[in-house]
């Protein structure tokens, strides 16, 4: 009995086997290809998007020769964009690019669209003169709008610190923990934090790694900061009391500039109070006793 169960066995196996070479076989022949002769994988969208941006980095590059500029002049551009965000090798080559694209393209909307038939001279040299300046200006309102949100997250990035380090940890580790938590509702500043860790672990000095985090800002709150916490590092004071201190500082500066500009609300409404408001009350008010007098004095030379 035992000897034709496993022979069953054994037919049984050698049938399934051969009936998944049969239905396989292609799959099995394709993977024996790959792993002799592998082929690169397709890029994913993400390594598509990544080429696509670095190829159109490239393009918009290739005009930044054109402009002339000094070692101290890309210097100082590079601090600006660092300041905006923006960390990447290439921002240098598209903001220099970029003013020489920028100017092209409104003269050539300008020649498409028409006006340039109305007053060549200056339509032409607006074009030019705004282009040229125009990636200066969106590059300052890039920096203000990040020094603001970098501003506004201080306070509750100091509480998480003060929290931590009462907690036992120390400032490096604080910092870095805080660069984590927060990385979701304040990016920019969790970022620059996260800088500043890194900048430890390569071995430079906490006091000038937090130094840098002041000059890449270039927030004065942010420099307040550094320079309470370099001092309390000299002198051995407590640093989470420093940082509660600074926190609450910056709260009540908050409050202050909010009623200050609370207070400025009447003076600006005298503006538009004399200018939009008035006449219209003035017409609603007068119009009536106006057309009144009119009326008369029209009956009345009609009279006469």
């Amino acid at each position: 009995m035992l000897i034709p169960i496993l022979a069953f066995c054994v037919l049984f196996i050698m049938v399934a086997s051969g009936g998944l070479l049969l239905f396989y076989r292609e799959a099995a022949l394709k993977r024996i290809t790959e792993a002799i002769n592998p082929h690169p994988k397709p890029q994913s969208v993400r390594g598509a998007l990544e080429k696509t941006k670095s190829s159109f980095e490239n393009v918009i590059g290739q005009f930044q020769s054109v402009l002339p500029k000094s070692q101290a002049e890309v210097s100082v551009v590079m601090q600006r964009l660092i300041r905006a965000g923006y960390r990447n090798e290439g921002a240098v080559k598209i903001f220099y690019g970029s003013k020489v694209l920028v100017p092209i393209s409104l003269v050539i909307f300008a020649v498409v669209s028409g006006l340039a038939n109305l007053a060549p001279f200056f339509v032409y040299s607006s074009c030019l003169g705004l282009g040229f300046l125009g990636p200066d200006f969106w590059l300052g309102s890039k920096i203000k709008k990040r020094q603001k949100r970098i501003t506004k997250s201080l306070p509750d990035v100091l509480d998480l610190l003060v929290i931590c380090i009462e907690a036992g940890l120390s400032l490096d580790q604080a910092t870095m923990r805080t660069s984590e938590e927060l990385k979701r509702s304040h990016p920019d500043m969790c970022d620059e934090l996260g800088i500043v860790v890194l900048e430890q672990r390569a071995g430079r000095p906490r006091a000038e790694a937090w130094k840098n985090l002041a000059d890449r800002t270039g927030e004065e709150s942010i420099r307040n900061l550094v320079s309470m916490l370099v001092q309390s590092e000299q002198f051995g004071t407590s640093v989470g009391k420093t940082l509660r201190t600074h926190a609450d500082t910056l709260r009540t500066k908050r409050v202050q500039q909010v009623e200050e500009q609370a207070a400025k609300t009447s003076v600006k409404l005298v503006f538009p109070l004399v200018f939009f408001i008035f006449p219209a009350l003035f017409v609603v008010v007068l119009g009536p006793a106006v057309i009144l007098m009119m009326e008369s004095f029209k009956t009345l030379f009609n009279a006469q």
